[in-house]
């Protein structure tokens, strides 16, 4: 047997709070009972997700432990979406521009000469455990997949009441869906991968980001093929109930029909192509395959998969479950996490989803002794501002708040606005641009029919993706496909941004000079334990 994969068997799960609601035990580590009979697989392939993939990990910290809230929360600091002046896992630098020009005043990362890049590498060490911001999405999306892979060897073993064919195929598209969107996050954030498709164990041939992708698709593709097999509409429907959490079964996130299920790996897979190319390297036959995968992408009024925290804190605890959650606060700078200026100024005049999510107090300077950009006059209020209709970022109380997992009716519209846009048409796409903000209770006037040209319209994309998608993780990958989040040299860099310097004075001139790493290098948690074999590919961005 290979060496085992110290962040599959390290994760450990916590029963006592959630077990009488889930139902669920490690599967890492199955018993006898659950691998013999079907009530105790479904519970396995419940926890192997809900528990392994977004809860439990061996190391960990109470700022930033969780998936939602921690690992995404990465990607929103680099996003620029917030900001962190907590040093726990550096958070404080993650964030942290190589320069932020205000007039002739340039405001300089003392990491310099170094840049981003080297404080990234320096923190990806393996004696830094927890504090190695770039373990944690790794390390979670790996402990899903393992847990997919016990299901898949548990299957033969397990008799079935019923249509047994169909709550098979379902429980083979559960965890070929969940591999999908694991190997997607792993491949759209590191440089190389390691596919594995055997439950704890591992293998040392780490392959491209691409072929990660790649592998990403394939997985999905065989969630559709097995969705194809499940027959038995009422037995397929069983077995959904059971996977599903009963407090995540409401709103959307009631258990989708096949059909819904299959919109929603369309939309998955052409996020993971929309969002590993620069935008310049577009295609024509790329576009036109997004625009035939949003074509049967996640619809409006689909049930999706999606998480709610409850009272009892059984997955996700309310008060810090997700990133919006740790925004909110009594007043700017207040709360864990802090709103950048520039996700504000993203918001048109008008916009209801400012209004009544947006709250304006005294300017918070924090401590910006790194060059920080994290000064800020906003918060999030919690719950809203009581706009009736209009999205809501940020909501602390138990079972209020819907967190999409993967794919959503506003990101699968999106796309495909972007694909119509950069296939000429220019009107379409903004239709459905304005499509979302009528979704989202935005209250704007239409921007379809106004004549505006390709450049305008691509501008109301961006400004709309970063408002509408905010707060779920995928912020990032926007600024590395615009290549805003590059060095200038590369091309990157955003001006007219809003800053508040240390003196609490706004300009809203100020160009930024993020010079983020594209890609990240694979962490040495993982190297350490499971050093590459002969012919592996590289696992260091080559960026300097």
């Amino acid at each position: 047997m290979k060496k085992l994969l110290i962040l599959f068997l390290a994760s450990t799960v916590a029963f006592t709070g959630c077990k009488k609601q889930l139902d669920v035990k490690n599967p890492n580590e199955p018993t006898p009972d659950a691998s013999t009979n079907e009530q105790g697989i479904v519970a396995l392939a419940q926890g192997g997700i809900y528990i392994n993939g977004f809860k439990s990990l061996k190391y960990g910290d109470g700022v930033f432990g969780l998936f939602w809230s921690g690992a995404m929360g990465f990607h929103e600091m680099v996003g620029d979406v917030i900001g962190v002046e907590a040093a726990n896992a550096f958070c404080n630098q993650i964030g942290c521009p190589d320069k932020v020009t205000i007039g002739a005043t340039v405001l300089v990362n003392p990491n310099n000469p170094n840049k981003w890049y080297a404080f990234a590498r320096t923190v990806n060490q393996n004696d830094q455990q927890g504090s190695n911001f770039s373990y944690y999405e790794w390390a979670y999306m790996y402990n899903m997949i393992s847990g997919c892979n016990s299901i898949l060897e548990l299957l033969p073993k397990v008799s079935f009441s019923g249509n047994a064919a169909t709550k098979v195929a379902t429980l083979k598209a559960w965890s070929h869906f969940w591999k999908g969107f694991a190997y997607s996050h792993i491949g759209s954030i590191y440089y190389a991968g390691l596919i594995n498709n055997t439950s704890a164990t591992t293998n040392g041939n780490y392959v491209t980001k691409e072929a990660i992708i790649a592998e990403a698709n394939a997985q999905l593709d065989l969630a559709i093929a097995d969705l194809g097999a499940a027959s038995s509409t009422s037995d397929y429907n069983a077995v959904m109930g059971k996977l599903i959490p009963s407090f995540c079964k409401t709103g959307l996130g009631n258990p989708p029909t096949t059909a819904m299920w299959i919109r929603t790996i369309n939309t998955l897979k052409a996020r993971n192509l929309l969002v590993n190319k620069v935008i310049t390297s577009m295609t024509v036959a790329d576009w036109n395959t997004i625009l035939t995968l949003t074509a049967n992408g996640v619809q409006l009024g689909d049930n999706i998969f999606t998480l709610r925290t409850n009272a009892t804190g059984d997955i996700l605890p309310a008060s810090s479950a997700t990133v919006a959650a740790k925004v909110q606060g009594s007043a700017p700078g207040s709360s864990t996490y802090k709103l950048s200026e520039r996700w504000v100024q993203e918001f048109k005049a008008g916009d209801l989803r400012k209004a009544n999510n947006v709250k304006q107090g005294s300017t918070w300077v924090g401590n910006s002794d790194r060059g920080n950009a994290f000064n800020t006059r906003f918060t999030l209020y919690n719950g809203g501002n009581g706009f009736a209709g209009t999205y809501v970022y940020a909501n602390t109380t138990p079972e209020a708040f819907e967190l999409p997992l993967a794919s959503t009716y506003e990101e699968n519209a999106l796309m495909r606005a972007e694909a119509l846009m950069a296939t000429g048409s220019i009107n379409p796409g903004l239709t459905l641009v304005d499509n979302v903000r009528t979704y989202m209770g935005a209250g704007l006037a239409a921007v379809s029919g106004t004549g505006l040209t390709l450049a305008q319209a691509a501008e109301e994309l961006r400004r709309e993706r970063r408002v509408a998608l905010a707060f779920r993780g995928l912020s990032f990958y926007d600024a590395r496909r615009l290549k805003i989040s590059e060095p200038v040299s590369g091309g990157g860099g955003r001006p007219n941004c809003w800053v508040v310097d240390n003196a609490s004075v706004l300009s809203t001139t100020a160009f930024i000079e993020y010079g983020y790493l594209d890609y990240w290098d694979v962490p040495d948690n993982e190297l350490a334990y499971n050093p590459p074999v002969g012919g592996s590919a590289a696992v260091k961005n080559p960026k300097q």
